[in-house]
C-alpha cells in the first residue's frame, strides 16, 4: 500500500448509499479509500429516502420485488449480504430500527439522519478520504491501475467503483451522467426511463377531480395485455394520475411508452375494490328501487365530485353498466413525469457485463459497479435501498480484496 497523497487502492465515484457501503467494506479490508462525490455532502438520496425517514430494507426483501432482467444477480448478492446482513450491520453502528406493517425498516428516531450520522462515523474511524464537489470527468485504465480524473484533480486507484446512481431525482446529484464513464469502456446502457412517477393522463375526470383522493385497485394495460392489480391511494391531478397506486404500477407504463414506444397504454381503476361487481350492482338496483336521484346513487360509497363524472352512466338507470363502469374505468397513458419526479430509474448499464458474484465489470477487469447505475430497479419500501446497500457493500469487499 503506498502513501502517496493521490494514490488509493480504492476510489469510490459517489457518495450514496451504495458508494459509502463500498467505502466502509473495503476499508475494512485495510484499503486506502477514497470517495469523490459532486455534492456537496455525502448521502444526499439517503436523506430524502422514505420521505425523510430512510426506510433502510424490507422484512419481505427478495428478488421477486425487483425487474426480472435483475432476478440473478440480486439473488447471488442478497445470498452475500441480505437482510439479515443489512440490519446487523446497521445494529453494529448502533441504529435502532422497527417495522411497518408493509414491512418497510425504519429507524427508532423516524429520521434519515440518523443512518447518515452513523454512516459517516464509520467513515470517519476507518480513515476512509472524502472529496466533496468532486465531479470526475475520467476513468483511464493504465498498467497498474486506473487514473481518475475530476474537475478540481486527479488521482489514481487500484480498483475504482461506479456508485454514480441513475437519472432520478437529479437535484440530488443523479444525472445520469456517471453512465457515460462505464460506457467509455465498452459498456452498453439499457435506456432509461423514470420508474415510479405519476402518469400523464389527458382525461377531463382529472380536470374536474384535481385534488380528490381515494382507495382504488389499479391495473396497467399495454397493448391489451393486463398486469397484476394493485391497490392503494390514487390521487387525481392536473396532468393526470399519481397515488401509490399510480407509482407501483407506472414502471411497466414507462417503459412501454418511452423505450418501446407502445401506442396502447392504459390503466384500468378500480374505484371500488373493497365491492365485488356482483354486490355493487345490487346494491346500486337497491338505490333505484328507493328512487335516489342520480346525483346521490353514489353517497356513501364514492365522494360526491364523482356524481359530476359519472353522471351520464348514472342517469341511464342501469345497474349493471354502472357497476361495471365504476368497476373498470379506462384512462389512456401518453406518459410519465420527468425525471425531477421519478423516485426510481428503470434501465442502466446491462447486467449481462459485470459478474454477478463480484460486481466486476467484464468490459474491464478491475473495474466494480454497484447500485442504481445498473440495470436493477425494485419497489417502494426501502427494496432500492437494500440493492444499494448489498451490492456497495459486496463491490467494496471484492476490489479491497483484489
Amino acid at each position: 500500500m503506498t502513501n502517496s497523497k493521490n494514490h488509493f487502492d480504492v476510489v469510490i465515484i459517489g457518495g450514496g448509499g451504495a458508494g459509502i457501503l463500498a467505502a466502509i467494506s473495503a476499508a475494512r479490508e485495510n484499503a486506502r479509500v477514497l470517495i469523490l462525490e459532486k455534492m456537496p455532502k455525502l448521502g444526499k438520496k439517503v436523506l430524502i429516502s422514505g420521505n425523510g425517514r430512510c426506510n433502510i430494507t424490507n422484512d419481505r426483501l427478495d428478488a421477486a420485488c425487483y425487474n426480472p432482467e435483475a432476478k440473478i444477480i440480486v439473488e447471488s448478492i442478497f445470498s452475500r449480504f441480505g437482510r439479515l446482513d443489512i440490519l446487523k450491520f446497521f445494529k453494529e453502528l448502533g441504529l435502532r430500527v422497527v417495522s411497518d406493517k408493509e414491512g418497510r425498516v425504519f429507524p427508532i428516531t423516524n429520521q434519515s439522519t440518523s443512518v447518515m450520522d452513523l454512516l459517516e462515523l464509520e467513515l470517519s474511524r476507518l480513515g476512509v478520504e472524502i472529496r466533496c464537489h468532486s465531479e470526475v470527468t475520467g476513468i483511464k485504465k493504465i498498467s497498474n491501475g486506473f487514473t481518475i480524473d475530476s474537475k478540481s484533480d486527479s488521482v489514481s486507484a487500484g480498483h475504482p467503483i461506479l456508485c454514480a446512481g441513475g437519472k432520478a431525482y437529479p437535484i440530488s446529484g443523479t444525472d445520469g451522467s456517471a453512465y457515460a464513464l462505464a460506457m467509455s469502456f465498452g459498456h452498453t446502457l439499457i435506456d432509461p426511463v423514470p420508474s415510479t412517477v405519476p402518469l400523464l393522463v389527458d382525461d377531463p375526470w382529472c380536470k374536474h377531480l384535481t385534488g380528490q383522493k381515494i382507495t382504488a385497485a389499479v391495473r396497467y394495460e399495454i397493448d391489451d395485455e393486463a398486469g397484476p392489480a394493485v391497490k392503494g391511494d390514487l390521487l387525481f391531478t392536473d396532468y393526470g394520475l399519481s397515488g401509490t397506486a399510480i407509482l407501483d404500477s407506472s414502471e411497466e407504463l414507462s417503459i412501454a411508452i418511452h423505450r418501446l414506444h407502445s401506442k396502447k397504454t392504459f390503466v384500468v381503476v378500480d374505484l371500488l375494490p373493497f365491492v365485488s361487481e356482483d354486490e355493487l350492482k345490487k346494491e346500486i338496483a337497491s338505490r333505484l328501487r328507493r328512487k335516489y336521484p342520480s346525483n346521490k346513487l353514489l353517497a356513501g360509497l364514492l365522494p360526491q365530485k364523482f356524481a359530476f363524472v359519472l353522471a351520464d352512466i348514472l342517469k341511464t338507470g342501469n345497474p349493471g353498466a354502472i357497476a361495471a363502469f365504476i368497476k373498470k374505468k379506462r384512462f389512456a397513458v401518453s406518459g410519465a413525469k420527468g425525471w425531477n419526479e421519478a423516485e426510481f430509474t428503470a434501465g442502466g448499464i446491462n447486467l449481462h457485463e459485470v459478474n454477478f458474484k463480484t460486481l466486476e465489470s467484464k468490459k474491464c477487469p478491475g473495474l466494480y459497479l454497484a447500485g442504481e447505475i445498473l440495470d436493477v430497479n425494485g419497489k417502494r419500501g426501502g427494496f432500492n435501498l437494500a440493492w444499494a446497500w448489498a451490492s456497495g457493500f459486496v463491490a467494496g469487499l471484492e476490489a479491497a480484496k483484489h
